[in-house]
């Protein structure tokens, strides 16, 4: 079946860095587009991130939220079935549980998230 597990959340003061990763099973992961979404206490789940499939020049399109563009990066490692969310410069409102999710068959499969506070 479909797995997503999130990792590598934690405390970190602000502007410091983590890296989370989304290792995924069940499915042929090189061939879906995989999200990141975030949600905050007493707010609705929102969009961070995207990795494509595949993108031009063999590598991967990518796609960020205004609020962490220039300060998030996310990539992918097909050999690994992990997608990875570099995060630098975190500011106090990037506190959240990080999500992962890809859409596969008309169904959206989440990850069961890990949480991430910046505070000092």
């Amino acid at each position: 079946q479909v797995q997503l597990v999130e990792s590598g959340g934690g405390s970190v003061q602000p502007g410091g860095s983590l890296r989370l990763s989304c290792e995924a099973s069940g499915f042929a992961f090189s061939n879906y587009a995989i999200l990141w979404y975030r949600q905050a206490p007493g707010q609705e789940r929102e969009y961070v991130a995207t990795v494509s499939s595949a993108g031009d020049n063999n590598g991967f399109n990518v796609d960020y939220a205004d609020s962490v563009k220039a300060r998030f990066t996310v990539s992918r490692d097909n050999t690994k079935n992990t997608v990875y969310l570099q995060m630098n410069s975190l500011k106090p409102e990037d506190t959240a549980v990080y999500y992962c999710k890809v859409y596969r068959r008309g169904v959206d499969y989440w990850g069961k998230g890990t949480q991430v506070t910046v505070s000092s």
